[in-house]
């Protein structure tokens, strides 16, 4: 396979608007596709703002940042959008039908060398390879948040060609980031696995009224020396992607307690507090509590 020159991402939410900046930034022509008008200019808007904070950063340079929105272009025909393009990054909602109907769609579109990856977060490829219909051309391709590092994680499924493995890797690395490789399918990936333990035991001791979301958080920060604690971290990623995902595998579990969790989570999704992109989650921002120097005070 050729180098890859032209992506398709399709989803502009919060991830996809990361992923398509990182590849512009390093030079290639980005097409961001969603459904929504409003979602894609929006996401220009956050895209240029994301710039700075990786040039203040030092994760790009001032010149990558200048050529960056020059090679993005947005369109919600998804005809157009896929008809050239060398690789697709899939973002949208955890949802394998969702996945399986996008992919089986662009399968008709994208021309035969076209390899597809999904960014999904908890799901198996394998769960809706054979719906790309090109299953040897498939794989995971999972990131994470761009702002802050440059790990990425590769998981083919058991019909993965060897070829589309090489051709990711490569592509991975030319866009400044390193593939953490996995050899058999795994619910998380590797980080997300230990993440997504630390989550439901904090949302397990926060909805059982254990403790307090901040002493929860309190206590991971004190004794790890992080800078944020669990909820914070949930913030961060929205709380609407740890709802979907948590009601997901509740749904799958015959316990009770995941459920519990998932519905402590949907409390403030039906508020309307998401965490960071609507200002209010389990904190308030721009100035989250756990900002305070007071918020560990007397934990040394």
């Amino acid at each position: 396979m050729a180098k890859t020159q032209k992506v398709l991402i399709v989803g502009a939410g919060t991830m996809g608007q990361q992923i398509g900046y990182q590849c512009a930034a390093c030079g290639l022509d980005v097409t961001l596709y969603d459904t929504s008008e409003e979602a894609l200019e929006k996401a220009l808007i956050t895209m240029k703002k994301f710039g700075k904070l990786m040039v203040a950063g030092a994760r790009v340079t001032q010149e990558a940042d200048d050529g960056v929105m020059a090679r993005v272009r947005t369109t919600t025909d998804l005809t157009e959008a896929g008809k050239d393009a060398d690789i697709v990054s899939e973002s949208v909602p955890e949802d394998p039908k969702l996945k399986a109907k996008v992919f089986s769609a662009l399968n008709e579109i994208c021309p035969a060398h076209t390899l597809f990856t999904t960014n999904t977060s908890t799901l198996l490829p394998s769960m809706i390879a054979e719906a790309t219909g090109r299953p040897d051309r498939f794989a995971a391709l999972h990131f994470h948040v761009v702002l802050t590092t440059n790990i990425v994680d590769i998981m083919p499924h058991p019909g993965t060609s060897k070829e589309t493995l090489e051709a990711i890797r490569e592509f991975v690395f030319q866009i400044d980031q390193y593939p953490i490789e996995l050899k058999k399918e795994q619910n998380g990936y590797v980080f997300n696995t230990m993440l997504s333990q630390l989550f439901d035991s904090a949302l397990t001791l926060a909805s059982r009224e254990v403790a307090s979301v901040e002493d929860i958080d309190r206590a991971w920060m004190g004794i790890m020396k992080t800078m944020m604690g669990p909820f914070g971290i949930m913030d961060s990623i929205g709380l609407e992607t740890i709802w979907k995902i948590t009601d997901y595998w509740a749904q799958t579990s015959e316990k009770s307690q995941p459920q519990r969790n998932a519905d402590f989570v949907k409390r403030y999704v039906d508020e309307g507090n998401l965490g960071i992109k609507t200002k209010k989650g389990f904190y308030s921002y721009p100035n989250p509590a756990f900002f305070s120097p007071e918020f560990m005070k007397g934990i040394k």
